[in-house]
């Protein structure tokens, strides 16, 4: 039995399901969340792009978008509804796959490294390869692919990949030139690592061998001052 062809969903629709996904792992003392909480992570301000301003009507829409294709289930008793996502078997797909959707929703476009990287705290994946593996595994997807593997941006080192589910993404252009500043960790893959490594012991021995001849010029400029 395949699963059933989804719709093209919206932003907040993909922002909702990411959200979600992610508060399942991250709070899961608070998870299903109450509408107020989802409107805030959906609103929230890091681990996001784009940021965006969703109100709770806008909210309440996309949960009724996303109750069509029973990717959101609503939980019944309480005072407050709380809402779940259904992604797992809706989609029928293992956690790993949907950790990287998440982080593709929730984050945009990014190379396999960043997605190790940012879906860790949803499943911790062993190297880059299992990534890559889980990647491919949604691009031939027989119910229908989701993911796809963008062309290299001039400058960069790794292609990067974006989910389907809003439809064929729009190609982003991203800066070449990193500052060091504003660099984070999630950039940098390993091979970029292991170089950096590199660098710092040749800087080190450079460092130690004019330390040796500094050394020596101040012994001989003292043995002169002396004789002066």
């Amino acid at each position: 039995m395949t699963a059933p062809r989804l719709p093209i969903l919206s932003l907040l629709e993909t922002r909702v399901l990411g959200v979600l996904c992610e508060k399942q792992h991250t709070v899961p003392d608070t998870y299903p969340l109450s509408l107020n909480a989802l409107v805030a992570g959906c609103n929230q301000k890091t681990s996001r792009h784009p940021i965006i301003e969703a109100s709770e009507a806008d909210v309440l829409s996309a949960i009724d978008s996303l109750k069509g294709p029973a990717l959101v289930v609503e939980s019944s008793g309480g005072r407050v509804t709380r809402y779940a996502h259904n992604m797992e078997r809706a989609l029928r797909l293992p956690s790993q796959s949907i950790a990287l959707l998440t982080a593709l929703m929730l984050r945009g476009p990014q190379t396999a490294g960043e997605l190790r990287i940012n879906s860790e705290r949803l499943h911790r994946f062993a190297d880059i390869s299992a990534v890559e593996g889980f990647l491919q595994e949604l691009a031939e997807r027989p119910d229908g692919v989701l993911v796809v593997e963008l062309p290299r941006q001039p400058g960069s080192r790794e292609n990067r990949w974006a989910h389907l589910l809003s439809g064929t993404p729009a190609i982003e252009e991203i800066p070449v030139s990193v500052s060091p500043a504003t660099a984070s960790a999630a950039d940098v893959t390993a091979g970029e690592i292991a170089a950096l490594k590199a660098n710092v012991a040749r800087l080190e021995a450079e460092v130690v061998a004019l330390k040796g001849l500094v050394g020596k010029l101040c012994a001989e400029l003292g043995m002169t001052d002396q004789d002066g």
